[in-house]
C-alpha cells in the first residue's frame, strides 16, 4: 500500500459493513502505512461483525452508524467524525456505499431510477457538504493536493462511462438505474472538484475494476484483494494533477 497514508491523518469510509468497503478498511489497517484513524460507517454497525472483529483488534478503527439516504443520519455522523477527528481534520473522505438497482429497458421504474439515484449520486454530495467542515480543517496551511491534505474520492464504475456503454463487457448489463447513477455521480465529482479547489480538497471519481463482490457477480475477473490494494496504491499517489479525473483502480484515465 502506498506510502502517503503514512502522512494520512484520517481515512472515513462509507459502506464498510461488506464487499469493497471492508477490503479498504482490513487494507488500510493491516497495511505498513496505515493511516492514523479509520472511520468505518455502516447503516447497522451491530450486523457487521466482520468490521466489528477487525475493530476490537484495531483500535485506530472507529465505527460510526451511517445510513447515507437519511439527512438526519448523514448530519449525526457528521458530528461523530468531527469529536473523532478533532482539530486535524478529516484528510481522506471514501464515498464507497453504493447499491445497484438492476433494471433493464423493459423493467425499469421511475422509483426504480431515484432509489439508485438517491444511493449512489445525491448521498455522496450530501455526506461530502456534512463532512466540508472537517476537510477544510485538514487541508488549511498545507500544499499541493492529495490524502496528506484532503480528498474526497467517489467510488464509481466504467459502467457510468457514456463512452464506453457502446462496447463489451458495459452492453452486456442492462441496468439503466445504476449506470445512470454512476454518470450522474461523475458529473457531481467534477462540480465538487471545480467548487472545493480554492480549499485545496482534491476530488475525484475512481473505479474499482469488475470485482467478484455480492455485486460484481463470480464471474468478475477480479479479487477484492487485488482491486483494493491496487486502487488505495492509486489514491496514495494523486495529486493536483488528478483533480477532477475519473481513473481505474490502476491508475488509467476512463473515458467520460
Amino acid at each position: 500500500m502506498s506510502s502517503a497514508f503514512k502522512t494520512c491523518r484520517s481515512v472515513l469510509v462509507t459502506g464498510a459493513n461488506r464487499g469493497l468497503g471492508l477490503q479498504i478498511v482490513d487494507n488500510l489497517v493491516t497495511g505498513d502505512f496505515s493511516p492514523g484513524k479509520i472511520i468505518a460507517t455502516a447503516r447497522k454497525p451491530s450486523g457487521a461483525k466482520e468490521l466489528q472483529n477487525l475493530a476490537v483488534k484495531y483500535p485506530q478503527i472507529h465505527i460510526t452508524p451511517l445510513d447515507v439516504v437519511s439527512q438526519d443520519s448523514i448530519e449525526e455522523a457528521a458530528v461523530a467524525v468531527d469529536q473523532i477527528v478533532k482539530e486535524d481534520g478529516l484528510s481522506c473522505l471514501i464515498n464507497n456505499a453504493g447499491i445497484s438497482v438492476p433494471a433493464d429497458f423493459e423493467t425499469v421504474t421511475a422509483e426504480k431510477m431515484l432509489e439508485n439515484f438517491h444511493t449512489n449520486s445525491v448521498s455522496p454530495l450530501m455526506i461530502t457538504k456534512a463532512m466540508l467542515p472537517m476537510l477544510k480543517r485538514a487541508a488549511a496551511g498545507g500544499t499541493g493536493m492529495g490524502i496528506h491534505r484532503a480528498a474526497v474520492i467517489n467510488m464509481s464504475s466504467f459502467l457510468g462511462s457514456m463512452e464506453l456503454s457502446w462496447g463489451e463487457p458495459a452492453q452486456k448489463f442492462k441496468w439503466y438505474p445504476y449506470k445512470a447513477s454512476k454518470s450522474a455521480l461523475n458529473m457531481v465529482t467534477r462540480c465538487m472538484a471545480v467548487d472545493l479547489e480554492a480549499d485545496g480538497i482534491l476530488c475525484m471519481a475512481i473505479h474499482p475494476g469488475w470485482v467478484r463482490t455480492d455485486m460484481g457477480g463470480l464471474e468478475a475477473p477480479l479479487s477484492k484483494e487485488e482491486s483494493i490494494t491496487s486502487l488505495l496504491n492509486v489514491i496514495g499517489g494523486l495529486t493536483e494533477k488528478d483533480r477532477g479525473s475519473f481513473l481505474d483502480y490502476t491508475g488509467e484515465p476512463l473515458p467520460w
